[in-house]
């Protein structure tokens, strides 16, 4: 039987760890079994779900855009089941991200068995494997739309990769919407019976994601209000580039860097990112570009010209 291995953890309502995410929805857990690192649950975080029976367009969608907000800093939540759950969870981990994996069953009962190793990684990797069952608690069907509400609560967007009909990412959306959350859907052929859920649930509202663009602007719009707090690793003045640093290690080491190498952005849409001053970024932005780390186009927006 596979055993995972980490810091254990309990957390109920009124700890001071609880996500105040989930601790805001409906009906939040009155316990919370982790294995891994609890601070994990407070982080800016996505929720990527998807079908078991994913085809290899819904997994590339689901590495593709897992990737852009992994690159963002953001945390990426999910359910650990085969086909795009998974595929979420491994593209997270390549980007050195952190994930975390919500289990229908208990913490002690690994499911599904074959994925013990790369839950484990998870946990290895800073992130973590909670549930609101109790150890030894059995992967029961009744049990996973309830944990789906827990995937929701955790994260300001909820993107599903692929979908059919009937599907349980419709229990996901349902609860994401319930909570305030916004719901991307990646649209697909109507002639794939693994589409059929998503585009239904695009034609009741969802927000379509068909390229970086729109899932960029999805994410724009599900963290405007809600700063991406990835500074606080830079003391206020630290050009980042610091003595002995090559420009990888610099963009390594600075996440206002790491964002500027995932795309371009204009100075004040980084203020909102980085809950930063104008004239802060404006500061950064012009050291980075006296130490050839950023480069400035013809339409305003800095991007980090840094091989990395």
């Amino acid at each position: 039987m596979t055993v995972l291995e980490g810091a254990r953890f309990t957390l109920e309502p009124d700890d001071e760890a609880y996500p105040e995410l989930l601790r805001g929805i409906s009906d939040p857990p009155q316990c919370l079994y982790g294995i891994g690192d609890a601070s994990v649950l407070s982080n800016p975080s996505i929720a990527v779900i998807g079908a078991r029976k994913a085809t290899p367009y819904g997994l590339s969608c689901v590495e593709q855009f897992t990737s852009i907000a992994a690159r963002r800093g953001l945390t990426i939540v999910s359910g650990g089941a085969m086909g795009c759950d998974q595929a979420a969870h491994r593209t997270a981990l390549e980007n050195d991200a952190r994930t975390v994996v919500v289990f229908g069953s208990g913490i002690d009962v690994v499911y599904p068995k074959r994925a013990g190793g790369l839950f484990q990684e998870v946990i290895d990797d800073g992130g973590a494997v909670i549930s609101e069952n109790p150890p030894t608690m059995q992967p029961l069907p009744g049990l996973f739309p309830r944990r789906n509400r827990i995937i929701a609560g955790l994260a300001r967007l909820l993107l599903i990769g692929e979908a059919g009909l009937p599907s349980g990412t419709f229990s996901t959306a349902d609860a994401a919407l319930n909570a305030g959350r916004e719901v991307s859907v990646v649209p697909g052929s109507i002639t794939s019976p693994e589409s059929r859920g998503a585009n239904r649930l695009l034609c009741q509202g969802a927000t379509p994601v068909v390229d970086k663009e729109s899932f960029e602007h999805a994410l724009d719009d599900a963290f405007a209000l809600h700063p991406l707090s990835l500074m606080e690793d830079c003391e206020e003045g630290d050009s980042c580039n610091r003595k002995g640093m090559s420009p990888q290690e610099a963009v390594e080491n600075d996440p206002l860097l790491r964002a500027l190498a995932a795309q371009k952005y204009f100075p004040e849409e980084l203020t909102a990112y980085f809950n930063l001053t104008a004239g802060e970024v404006v500061k950064r932005l012009s050291e980075y570009e006296l130490q050839g780390l950023v480069t400035r186009g013809y339409d305003g927006r800095y991007q980090c010209c840094v091989p990395v």
